[in-house]
Order: structure tokens, then sequence, then C-alpha cells
């Protein structure tokens, strides 16, 4: 696998960027850029905090080197940098495209105007993008998720386990992303117990997107909201809810994760025990899958649409603690199957 880092150049303009490539895994390290039309070669551009936010973007990754092991693919790895823009992500998607990527993969919403420049360009190449479906094409497959779902059962988990009658939502990036997380959370409280305390807050607003990269600003919102009396917290912040995470566990109250199981994240082994459980996004299999109908020679395209009702969405149980909860595991349970059968319909702006 290589993985590519773009650095940018004092001086120089942001699309003057260069290309730093090492090797990753048990790849060939070469960094010839040529293409043979016959390797099974693709390619994944990660969001704002790159690989190692030990949430989003990881679990991307791991859809990644699934591929690798399981269907012999070569892939390549993007990092984005600090502050860029569209056309540094056009860049990025047309020099992985003309390298014999397919597919190629921009994890996140921020790549949609970059792929609706570019896959044009590339018709026989299959572009996915996830958690967007605005921009569209013939070889577009756009992988998105019933966030709100997911972000429900963990509502009803927090109203169960909370005792101080106040639970937190901290939202990375005040977007209509982000916010179908928030409306999900504070739905599930309310519905399982009205009188609990919801505190929300976002770290940023667009275009301002550092609240999705600095862990010292979830930090600081958690540290906050502790302060107020929450005793759980639900941090939809990418690799700024790893502060979240950390201040948190320290005060010894309960966090809920978010995206992958952050509870068996090596990153964030230390806080392990604070990790009530996540909201899981199936973003691992996703990548797979696409990956996969790509070298069926049937690529996935369009809307690919990841719910409760196919397991892509939930609520880890790797915490033993969690497990134990027979009380709210059951309250969970209910939940999700009311959602799944259309008894209750979960809203997607607070």
């Amino acid at each position: 696998m290589r993985r590519i880092t773009r650095i940018a150049t004092v001086g120089l303009a942001s699309a003057a960027l260069a290309l730093s490539i090492t090797s990753c895994g048990d790849s060939s390290s070469s960094s010839s850029s040529s293409s043979d039309s016959n390797d099974k070669k693709t390619a994944i551009a990660y969001d704002i905090g790159g690989r190692g936010d030990q949430s989003f973007n990881d679990a991307a990754y791991a859809g990644l080197a699934k591929a690798e092991k399981e269907l012999g693919v070569q892939g390549t790895e993007a990092e984005p940098s600090d502050g860029e823009s569209d056309a540094d992500k056009v860049q990025r998607l047309t020099e992985l495209a003309r390298a014999g990527n397919n597919p190629v993969i921009g994890v996140g919403f921020a790549y949609a105007p970059a792929i609706k420049k570019v896959a044009p360009k590339f018709p026989k190449i299959t572009f996915g993008i996830i958690d967007d479906a605005s921009v569209t094409g013939p070889n577009i497959a756009n992988i998105v998720f019933n966030e709100e779902q997911g972000s429900y059962l963990a509502g009803v988990a927090a109203a169960k386990v909370t005792k101080t009658k106040t639970v937190g939502f901290i939202g990375g990036v005040e977007t209509p992303l982000i916010k179908k997380f928030q409306a999900g959370y504070e739905q599930g409280v309310k519905d399982t117990d009205s009188s609990v305390k919801v505190l929300s807050q976002y770290l940023t607003q667009p275009p301002n997107f550092d609240g999705f990269s600095k862990p010292d600003l979830g930090k600081a919102a958690a540290q906050g909201q502790l302060d107020k009396g929450a005793d759980v917290v639900y941090a939809a912040a990418g690799l700024a809810g790893s502060g979240s995470i950390e201040a948190v566990s320290k005060a010894g109250k309960w966090n809920i994760g978010v995206d992958s199981d952050q509870y068996n994240q090596k990153g964030l082994a230390a806080y392990k025990a604070s990790i009530l459980t996540s909201v899981t996004k199936d973003v691992e299999d996703s990548v797979f899958n696409l990956i996969k109908s790509v070298q069926d020679g049937d690529p996935q395209n369009g809307e690919i649409r990841y719910g409760l009702d196919k397991d892509g969405v939930g609520l880890a149980m790797s915490n033993p603690a969690f497990t134990k909860m027979t009380d709210v595991i059951a309250a969970v349970d209910t939940a999700k199957q009311e959602i799944i059968d259309g008894k209750i319909t979960v809203k997607t702006t607070p």
C-alpha cells in the first residue's frame, strides 16, 4: 500500500503541492506514477484529520486494508493538507485517476465539488464519495448512511444511564451531516426520558473545519459540559472527538464514540473503559463493497444507503460494562426494531 502525504511548499500557490510517497504494508514501495491497465489498483483520499483519527478516516482505511488482503488489490492512500482548497482536492483526485486507480474514493462530503469536476473526465473509472449524495453521475457511487438512526439509539442509552439527568452532544462542525447526529441523539434522549437535559454545541462553523481535526477544541468543550453536570457525552467530531473522550474519561463519566468502534481503537486504549458504546457507521464494509464491485466488473453507482435495516449503522457492543446493562440493551433493541418497522421516524434536523 502506498501512502501519499501532501506538503504545502512555502511561498507557492496551493496548487503547487509536492508529493512524498512512502511504502505502507506489504505492497511495493515503488514511487513510480506510471500505470498498468492490468494492475488492480484502488485509492482513497482522506478527509480532514487523515488516517489516525481513530474514527471516520480509520474506518475507511480498514475497508481498503480488507480489500488488499481479500481481493489482492494494490491500495494507495492520499492525505489532506490543512486549509486546502477544492482545487487541491481536484488535483489529488486527478493524479489518483491518472495513476490507474479504480475506484478512487473521496472520504467525506468535502470531496463533492472535486468529484463533480473530475469524474466526467475519467468515465471508465468509478469515483466513490462517502457521506454525500448531491453530486451524481454514471460513474459516481454515493455512499450514505442513516446517522440519525444510530444516534437515536445512543440517545436512548444516554437517557437510561445518566444519573445527573444531563447529557452532552458535541458536533465538530455545524454542517447538515453532523446535525443528523445531533437530531437523532436529542430525539432518542427525549423519547426515553423527557426530563433529561441535552447540552448541544459545535466546535466550529464552516468554512472553519478545525472542529474535525483539533483535539484541544473537543477537550475544552467536553470539560465545559462536564462542569454543567453532564455525565454522558457523545462527540461527533472526528479527530477532535479524541479530546472530548480524554476529558470525559479523566472525569470518570461516560463517553459515546462515533463512526468506528472507539472502544477498540488502539489510540484510545487509555480511555476505553469510559467508552460506553459507539455509534458505528459501516464505512469499512462500504469501502470494501465498492472496491469489490469494481473488481467484479459490476461497479456500484448512484446512492448506496446504509441504515439500521442493513446494520449499516448501529451501536457497538464491545464494552462488557455496556452489555451487562440488560435494561439499557433491552430499550435499545426495542427502539431499533421500532425504527426498522417504521413505528419511529427519526428526525434529520434538530
